[in-house]
């Protein structure tokens, strides 16, 4: 299994203008231990609402590479959205789903994907264009070419052990994020 520390590291090193919006949770402190950046919006709340708040991003900008970086627990939460993604088909939109098979946050509760649950063939049966399993460490390379490159809507299905990781905690401030994310990507918050 994958170390999720050191593949979102990678997955992340050197990513120009790519926009990340992260789950609830390891997902958020994950990206975070990377490097706090003005193209990263953290979803601290609404727990399974993190990919399709990515689609609609996505599809509001179309000329922009979104990826969205979160865990099985909040792709299990809203598993409807994958279809949603699948049926509006966002060339722009990758989802990356680091799987512990556990809900890491709450206390190591065991997930549906421990028990046989397989995000990568549900994503691929609501018609996402690629899907990636990637096993080793070396294989971050094809997954940041499919971030940057790719053609989507794409879903990265990477299985990660439990191994714990200092929390890195970023900025629960909503309203700055947002006027800082909007002015990041090109667009001035109205509000």
């Amino acid at each position: 299994m994958l170390d999720r520390r050191e593949f979102v590291a990678r997955l992340l090193k050197d990513r120009g203008e790519l926009m990340v919006l992260t789950g609830l949770g390891t997902a958020t402190f994950d990206v975070a231990a990377q490097g706090d950046h003005p193209l990263n919006f953290y979803i601290w709340s609404g727990m399974g609402c993190t990919a399709i708040v990515g689609l609609g991003l996505a599809l509001a900008r179309p000329d922009r590479r979104v990826a969205v970086i979160t865990g099985d627990g909040d792709v299990l939460m809203a598993l409807g959205s994958l279809a949603t993604i699948g049926s509006k088909q966002p060339k722009n939109l990758t989802i990356v789903c680091i799987d512990n098979a556990v809900y890491a946050a709450t206390g190591m509760q065991p997930t549906a994907t421990g028990a046989g649950c397989d995000l990568a063939a549900t994503a691929r049966s609501c018609g996402f264009k690629q899907v990636v399993a990637p096993v080793k460490i070396d294989e971050v390379a094809g997954v940041r070419t499919l971030l940057h490159e790719g053609q989507g809507p794409a879903f990265v299905h990477a299985r990660v052990g439990t191994q714990k990781h200092e929390r890195v905690i970023p900025t629960r401030d909503g309203y700055g994020m947002k006027h800082r994310f909007l002015e990041a990507s090109g667009k001035p918050a109205m509000f």
